[in-house]
């Protein structure tokens, strides 16, 4: 099921090593993934294809006249893959800080991470095992989501969330363009620098 892994920071006793792990492959989670591979910024998006993203059909999202989500998605995970990101369909089932990063446990092995972007959509189930602070939803079917400032941090140190989960609206173009602002804030971040992600035409 995983594939080369080895191209990332490397193995260390089975256990795959990335900068960057992404959990949750819909639409904030695959910006953010566009934009932190892209950065030069070894990624994986860890996805257990339970987004509510592959339900829908979109005639809201600006720039597409119509598609389906399950396009939607997949377009945007080969984005996300022409610039290095991997893409592992598992589970994560909880996660545990230590003094160098994070250990991912999944239904399919570990992964160890120096930071993690929380996509997760509907679900905060991964906040007990990490401590994470959450707090009431205000959208929709929301109930949970996770407690974030304005950049998107969590209260864990290396630990961000984006989109539904961070309490934004479930629209495909909004959770997008947060995945793509903490992705941002992130890269910032960690370059010590303001990053800014411009193409130009030739």
């Amino acid at each position: 099921m995983f594939q080369d892994f080895d191209r990332l920071i490397g193995t260390k006793g089975g256990i795959y090593l990335c900068m960057m792990a992404i959990i949750g492959g819909g639409p904030a989670g695959g910006s953010a993934a566009i934009y932190t591979a892209k950065a030069g910024k070894k990624t994986i998006i860890i996805d257990s294809d339970q987004g509510v993203t592959k339900r829908a059909l979109l005639y809201n999202h600006y720039g597409v006249v119509e598609i389906t989500g399950p396009d939607l998605v997949a377009v945007g995970l080969n984005q996300a893959k022409h610039f290095g990101a991997e893409v592992a369909e598992t589970k994560v089932t909880s996660i545990t800080k230590h003094a160098e990063g994070f250990t991912l446990a999944t239904e399919n092995g570990e992964f160890e991470a120096k930071q993690i972007i929380l996509a997760t959509g509907f679900l905060t189930d991964l906040a007990d095992s990490l401590g994470l602070a959450t707090k009431p939803g205000t959208e929709p079917r929301v109930k949970t989501i996770f407690d974030v400032d304005a950049a998107g941090k969590t209260n864990v140190e290396g630990v961000w969330a984006t989109g539904t989960c961070a309490g934004f609206s479930v629209h495909t173009i909004i959770t997008a363009g947060d995945g793509a602002k903490v992705a941002i804030n992130l890269i910032s971040e960690l370059n010590g620098e303001r990053y800014v992600d411009h193409d130009v035409l030739k």
